[in-house]
Formats: structure tokens, C-alpha cells, sequence
């Protein structure tokens, strides 16, 4: 199976888990989408903001002497961006409507980019 399959599969299971996301991809730290499911929205776009957030988020992180960068997220009015590391080569990118279940899109989602980042090191 071909990577952007597999991660699509990945995607997929997440999704099924959180309804309430509208949009969910992996990108490489470049900002380039590897794989995606998007009920709206560009991917390219969405690749290259997640692939910044998580360089600013690293560069925060070694700032402060807080380790390795995990994870952040941005509000708005209508919903949520959560970026989530998906290993060194990839970032796990998010999007849900305002009100979703916080709890349940962490849950999911830090194991979708375990798996993601599992993936990526075997190739």
C-alpha cells in the first residue's frame, strides 16, 4: 500500500471517531500535504499553516526549555486548528467546528499522529 493510502486510512479511522472534524491531513515539516481528507478548504493552504505552527511551536518550546514540541491549536469564532508533531518528518493538522469535544479530538488525534509518525520511520 502506497503512503498517502495508508495515512488516508489513518485519517479515515479519525474522522469516523470525531464527526465533528471538518478537515484532518498530514503534511511534511516543509509544509507540503502528504494526505488529506477535507470537507472544504485547500490542502496546500492548510499543509503550509500547520507546517509553520509547528516550526514556531518547536522554536517556542526550545525558548523556554520546555522539550520537544507536542502539540498546540488556534480558536476562532466558528472553530479550532489542532497541530499535533507526528515524529520529525511530518505534522498532523485538524479542523473542527466550535463547540466539538476537545477531549475526544486529543484522544484521537495524538494517536493518529503516533501512528502517523510509526509510519513514517519504518519507511
Amino acid at each position: 500500500m502506497a503512503i498517502a493510502e495508508e495515512l488516508n486510512t489513518i485519517l479515515g479511522r479519525m474522522r469516523t471517531s470525531v464527526p465533528e472534524l471538518s478537515a484532518a491531513l498530514v503534511a511534511t515539516t516543509d509544509g507540503l500535504p502528504i494526505a488529506h481528507s477535507l470537507n472544504s478548504g485547500d490542502a496546500n493552504r492548510l499543509a503550509a499553516m500547520a507546517a509553520t505552527a509547528l516550526g514556531l511551536g518547536r522554536r517556542i518550546c526550545e525558548s523556554f526549555g520546555g522539550g520537544g514540541f507536542r502539540e498546540t491549536s488556534v480558536s476562532g469564532d466558528e472553530g479550532q486548528m489542532y497541530i499535533y508533531s507526528a515524529g520529525p518528518k511530518a505534522v498532523l493538522g485538524v479542523v473542527a467546528r466550535a463547540g466539538a469535544n476537545v477531549g475526544l479530538i486529543h484522544l484521537e488525534a495524538r494517536d493518529a499522529a503516533s501512528q502517523v509518525a510509526q509510519m513514517l520511520e519504518r519507511r
